[in-house]
């Protein structure tokens, strides 16, 4: 039986760097350092590229530095709506939870769905209840409160405008934004010893949002994506824009049916195609031979990748 090359990578969110000092700055490196160590101790055992995407990501979750879980961004009512997807490369299920207030890590959820139910996407308050009856852990609101996410909120709502989910101030025209601080939809690649691959993506969406408005990241295909014949995609960006593309499908697609390499795929759909849509963003792919792109069409993009050795590389 062929052994393949554990890999995992994770990303964070792309847009313009953050501008904050190096404490800050070493603080959200430790935390991805962290994801990477959390979905490497499940390949190193021999486990699942599933529930390594879902230990990076959960770690993500828990981190307020990133736009997901416990730091996620807040609706034009002041409340947190949660997304989140993952998919098993080697089956082809997939489960996925939009717009929860209550679910600590939206990620263990959108795996429950896969695991334990028909469906691949429940909603509001029917994921909630299946999440609750399957077990998962349940967070008073509060819990998402940051300072640094009302602040960010306090001043869109004041702009009356919407925020990029990874920016905390997107640079387009007439955007008076003071600051570029990345605010990150999290997501993790793997591939684990069996050669099975799988993704996973969380994501609080966007500042000042519409209530009951999803993004990308829960959407198989959007911004989720694995075949165990092509690559896994995790992607962060415009969501909107990656809806209509099809981003982590359409980078698949590209491999598997034109046979060209992750790094290839990745930029023809990242650097070409999303920009010539009007979007900004990013994704990391990974394919069965352990062959990893990043590729992204803003500033910067938060990331990371630890493979058999154990060491974690971290950048932004």
């Amino acid at each position: 039986m062929t052994c393949h090359p554990v890999t995992l990578a994770i990303h964070g969110g792309a847009g313009a760097i953050a501008r904050d000092g190096p404490a800050r700055e070493a603080a959200r490196h430790a935390d991805l350092a962290a994801a990477l160590r959390a979905g490497h101790a499940v390949l190193a055992g021999a486990g699942a590229a599933v529930d390594a995407v879902v230990a990076a990501v959960t770690a993500l979750e828990d981190s307020p530095l990133f736009n997901a879980g416990r730091g996620a961004v807040f609706t034009q009512a002041g409340t947190h709506e949660l997304d989140a997807a993952v998919m098993d490369g080697a089956t082809g299920r997939a489960g996925a939870v939009a717009g929860v207030t209550n679910l600590k890590n939206p990620v263990s959820a959108a795996l429950l769905v896969m695991r334990n139910s028909p469906c691949v996407m429940l909603c509001g308050r029917g994921a909630e209840r299946f999440a609750a009856e399957h077990g998962a852990e349940i967070a008073d609101p509060a819990y998402f409160f940051t300072d640094e996410r009302y602040a960010q909120f306090e001043r869109a709502r004041k702009r009356r405008r919407i925020e990029l989910d990874h920016d905390g101030a997107a640079r387009g025209p007439g955007n008076d934004a003071e600051d570029g601080t990345v605010y990150g939809t999290v997501g993790a690649v793997a591939l684990d010893r069996a050669g099975n691959l799988a993704a996973a993506t969380s994501t609080g969406g966007l500042t000042n949002k519409r209530v009951g408005r999803i993004g990308d990241s829960p959407i198989i295909g959007a911004g989720t994506y694995a075949d165990n014949a092509s690559v896994a995609v995790s992607a962060t960006g415009v969501g909107e824009v990656f809806i209509r593309a099809v981003v982590a499908h359409d980078i698949a697609a590209l491999v598997r049916y034109r046979s060209v390499s992750a790094q290839q795929a990745a930029e023809e759909v990242i650097l070409r195609k999303i920009p010539a849509a009007g979007g900004r963003g990013g994704a990391i792919v990974l394919d069965r031979s352990g062959n990893l792109a990043m590729v992204f069409n803003t500033e910067g993009m938060c990331r990371g990748a630890i493979r058999a050795d154990g060491n974690p590389e971290v950048a932004i």
